[in-house]
């Protein structure tokens, strides 16, 4: 996988009608995955053991933080420090990549 030139759109497909995920990093905490989520599919609630942030490549997703949500489109980052209780809904086929640092 190093050293390569990759088409995000081709990274990973909405093929199934469940989540997908493709590691393409991974470093002890950090790493950067490419994810696939189909319309209305909830990623339940859980816990980033590192800061993160989702770069959003296709579709629009909700991100939900405790009494907050944030949606978020194609071409749109969300950043978001450890620890923080979240889920996600995809509002549409969306693929986005999840960076933890």
């Amino acid at each position: 996988m190093y050293y390569n030139v990759l088409e995000l759109k081709d990274i990973i497909q909405n093929k199934t009608d469940k989540f997908e995920k493709k590691v393409l990093l991974e470093n002890e905490n950090s790493s950067l995955t490419a994810i696939a989520l189909k319309k209305d599919e909830i990623i339940d609630t859980h816990i980033s053991v590192c800061d993160a942030c989702v770069y959003v490549f296709e579709g629009e997703a909700e991100f939900h933080f405790d009494a907050e949500k944030f949606k978020v489109k194609k071409g749109e980052i969300l950043m978001f420090k450890k620890e923080q209780e979240h889920k996600v809904l995809a509002l549409k086929d969306t693929k986005f990549l999840l960076i933890k640092i």
